[in-house]
């Protein structure tokens, strides 16, 4: 557990997020930034992930200068395409059947404002079983799919979907921990 002198902001309500952060630092704040998560096609899905996750974090710290915040976006991507939430049920189960059988890239851009900017990226591979159409009605009609990029959560019930994976698990989730405790400790957060 980290013993902080600084007031902690994350830029973020995602539950996985604060359940993750929890681990390492007791007491945070909880400010979801009001940007828009839209992608820039010039750039890559990776420097996607990185400037969202910036923007997320700047666009909080302007309003908390005092404060170390911590911003960050998980997106899914298959062949170079990212695959986002799911719009309604029907596109979770487009994008499940999308996955089913192939491996994909889940990449979380981070950032950490202090007193300076810092940014970093970390690539997961998961690799989905073959899914049989029962399976992923059976998953998207427990409604977990709805909020998370590319339609599964890898720590819940969606755990069955997967047949593999390489990398950090807690990226998969949507906070690489190992990341982001490296800025933290480069930007002289005490750890």
């Amino acid at each position: 557990m980290h013993t902080q002198k600084i007031p902690v902001i994350l830029a973020s309500q995602s539950p996985r997020r604060i359940k993750l952060l929890k681990t390492i630092i007791e007491n945070f704040l909880v400010i979801p930034s009001k940007t828009d998560e839209v992608c820039d096609i010039n750039l890559s899905p990776e420097e996607n992930a990185i400037l969202l996750g910036r923007n997320k974090a700047t666009c909080v710290a302007k309003y908390h200068p005092n404060n170390l915040i911590i911003g960050a976006d998980t997106m899914v991507v298959l062949k170079n395409k990212i695959i986002g939430k799911p719009t309604d049920i029907e596109n979770a189960r487009q994008i499940l059947r999308q996955l089913s059988g192939q491996e994909h890239e889940v990449i979380t851009g981070i950032t950490v404002v202090h007193s300076q900017i810092l940014s970093a990226s970390k690539i997961s591979r998961v690799r989905m079983k073959n899914l049989s159409l029962k399976d992923i009605n059976s998953y998207v009609e427990s409604g977990e799919s709805m909020d998370k990029a590319g339609a599964y959560a890898i720590q819940g019930e969606g755990s069955f979907l997967v047949e593999s994976y390489s990398g950090s698990y807690t990226n998969i989730i949507g906070l690489p921990m190992e990341l982001l405790e490296d800025l933290l400790q480069k930007s002289n957060f005490s750890i």
